[in-house]
């Protein structure tokens, strides 16, 4: 039986590029760049990680499929259009994540259970059912690789939308009524390459957990009343 290459953590960035992000674009593709390069001088936690970039707005957009960030010469850039669709952004997830781990089990690799990280600035479309898709995804029952979802909310998403589509209260967080979008979305990537470096560390510390760095200028959803 041949020998497992090791552990891997597959690592979403699930970002909303709806028509109201278009003032945030610059920003946003700002923090990939920053995310990127903090992740190349990280190269013992970068082996460890598996990184793909999602838009959606209304359908999802495969910016970047699971890849290592060490080969990437760059990240791809996000956009804004269209309307806020999180029933099409999991629905998609709930075939692209069990797909991707057996692509990596096939491969040799041991999967520790993948993780999410959403990003939204506003409230779902109308119609559909976006809950019953989340609900789907996150049913270990369902989807034996069922992600961690953390949320990030900025602007006028609503607080308990964000503690909704996050996997438990630990990982649900808003913007400070009032933040400046642009510093909210620099403290969201600050926070999510700290959390991938963490977590690739604990890995290679053969520790692995899903580590998550608090986001400066965000409280915790659950807590926002």
């Amino acid at each position: 039986m041949r020998e497992a290459e090791g552990q891997l953590l597959p690592v979403y960035l699930l970002a909303d590029e709806s028509g109201s992000m278009d003032e945030y674009v610059g920003n946003l593709n700002a923090g990939m760049r920053s995310l990127h390069m903090a992740l190349l001088r990280e190269p013992m936690a970068a082996a460890k990680i598996r990184f793909s970039v999602l838009g959606f707005a209304n359908s999802v957009t495969e910016r970047l499929a699971l890849a290592d960030l060490r080969d990437e010469a760059e990240l791809p850039r996000l956009s804004a259009y269209g309307g806020t669709n999180y029933e099409a952004a999991f629905d998609d997830l709930r075939t692209r994540i069990p797909r991707d781990v057996r692509t990596l089990k096939a491969q040799g690799y041991r999967v520790h259970r993948p993780a999410v990280f959403f990003l939204s600035d506003g409230l779902p479309n109308n119609g559909g059912d976006w809950r019953e898709a989340h609900r789907r995804l996150t049913d270990r029952a369902q989807t034996p690789a069922a992600p961690n979802i953390v949320s990030f909310g900025i602007g006028s998403v609503d607080a308990a939308t964000v503690l909704a589509v996050a996997t438990g209260p630990d990982y649900a967080y808003v913007s400070v009524p009032g933040a400046d979008l642009g510093n909210c979305i620099a403290g969201f990537f600050s926070s999510l390459t700290k959390s991938v470096v963490e977590s690739g560390n604990s890995m290679v510390a053969g520790a692995p957990t899903l580590t998550v760095a608090p986001p400066e200028g965000f409280v915790m959803a659950i807590d926002e009343v």
